[in-house]
């Protein structure tokens, strides 16, 4: 993530509401160590996991029918071919039609063979798996090439943007496929809008462990600290980050909802 946003100040049933950008520096809240252990993997098995059988296909490898724009509310504009689909960059994000509260997610993603660029300009695109505004708004998990790419450690794959370090980096090599799985915890809001519990994530990167019921702090943010505002049940919002480099590709996506 990477795109500058502003957010109003202004108090609603209590909360306060933090402006992201204050003319502050971005690199303020990259975090370079600690660096995550990298961890070898055996070669990429061919074989998807498949959904079970309570499981909603979010992308069944024909069409974009569970997804639509953010721009316009219209039919995702992304590129659907040979059972995946590929960010089709100035379209902006994509998000699916259903919302969702507490769920466990399955998320396959591919950096393409031929990558160009570097740190944060090297495949970058992003999961929000609770989505709260047209923009880059909610709470992102990182997508990104990070096999032999260095980056700041709470940007590289698998982190939680600007927050939450993975334990490990999983990562495989550029042209292989990824999976993500991901137990999602939403926040949960006392009437008055303050918060009650905080959101938590566990997640798997291609099978291993890199968080652990990790407590979300609030919003990704680019710029400042993370924050919370009241809501709801939300979709889930893939990124087209705009950014020079190949157009990242997903497929095999199911969620159960808990």
């Amino acid at each position: 993530m990477k795109r500058i946003f502003l957010i109003s100040v202004f108090l609603t049933s209590s909360i306060t509401y933090v402006n992201a950008q204050q003319g502050g520096n971005p690199k303020d809240t990259e975090a370079w160590s600690p660096v995550p252990k990298v961890v070898e993997l055996k070669s990429a098995s061919t074989v998807t996991q498949q959904a079970p059988s309570d499981a909603i296909r979010l992308f069944d490898g024909k069409n974009l029918d569970q997804w639509l724009s953010v721009n316009d509310k219209s039919a995702a504009k992304w590129t659907v071919k040979e059972n995946s689909f590929t960010v089709k960059k100035g379209t902006g994000n994509i998000q699916t039609k259903q919302s969702f509260t507490n769920y466990q997610l399955h998320i396959e993603w591919l950096i393409p063979a031929e990558i160009s660029g570097s740190g944060q300009g090297r495949g970058n695109s992003g999961i929000f798996l609770a989505s709260t505004g047209p923009g880059d708004d909610g709470y992102e998990i990182q997508v990104l090439d990070s096999y032999k790419n260095g980056t700041y450690s709470n940007g590289q794959a698998g982190s939680i943007y600007k927050q939450a370090i993975p334990l490990v980096n999983a990562s495989r090599k550029p042209g292989e496929w990824q999976t993500y799985d991901i137990l999602w915890t939403a926040p949960q809001f006392n009437e008055d809008g303050s918060l009650k519990s905080a959101a938590r994530i566990t997640a798997l990167h291609n099978g291993v462990l890199i968080h652990n019921n990790t407590e979300i702090k609030g919003e990704t943010v680019y710029i400042g600290a993370p924050f919370y505002k009241k809501h709801g049940p939300l979709p889930i919002k893939l990124q087209d980050h705009g950014d020079p480099s190949e157009p990242i590709s997903f497929r095999n996506i199911w969620i159960r909802e808990l």
